[in-house]
């Protein structure tokens, strides 16, 4: 049997395309960059959604501050154009926050990669000194 989806996520999932579209067509604003919505939460009761957005070349939230305050400001309005198209009794109350995972994310994966390149790097000493060691067994070997 299909997996039933809660009415929740049916509409967090009907805010994030139609609020993608918007933000991208409707808001002229020249501070929003290229912006993607990674995700929302709609409340059980229907009445807010927090929506989570990345923004191109910014990783930390201060850098993104600023759109942040630009997409709330704008949040009555988008307001205003869902509710013109969708057929729910009320649009949820919304609030922009910038998501810090992808930033996070990158984070992580150049600590990783720093890591590897230090366990490489030890494992070449190593190596060299297992090298040495093993001539100088050879050496002792002979007489």
């Amino acid at each position: 049997m299909a997996r039933e989806f809660s009415r929740t996520q049916r509409v967090a999932d009907y805010l994030q395309r139609e609020l993608a579209t918007l933000i991208q067509q409707e808001l002229r604003d020249p501070r929003l960059g290229m912006i993607s919505l990674t995700s929302v939460d709609v409340s059980r009761d229907l009445g807010y959604a927090k929506i989570y957005y990345t923004q191109l070349g910014v990783d930390s939230e201060e850098d993104a501050k600023e759109t942040s305050e630009v997409l709330n400001r704008a949040s009555g309005f988008l307001r205003s154009l869902l509710s013109r198209e969708a057929t729910m009794r009320s649009v949820p109350k919304l609030t922009f926050r910038f998501d810090r995972s992808v930033g996070r994310g990158r984070e992580m994966e150049s600590l990783i990669s720093e890591a590897k390149a230090s366990d490489r790097a030890l494992d070449a000493l190593r190596g060299d000194a297992g090298d040495d060691a093993s001539a100088d067994d050879d050496n002792k070997g002979g007489h």
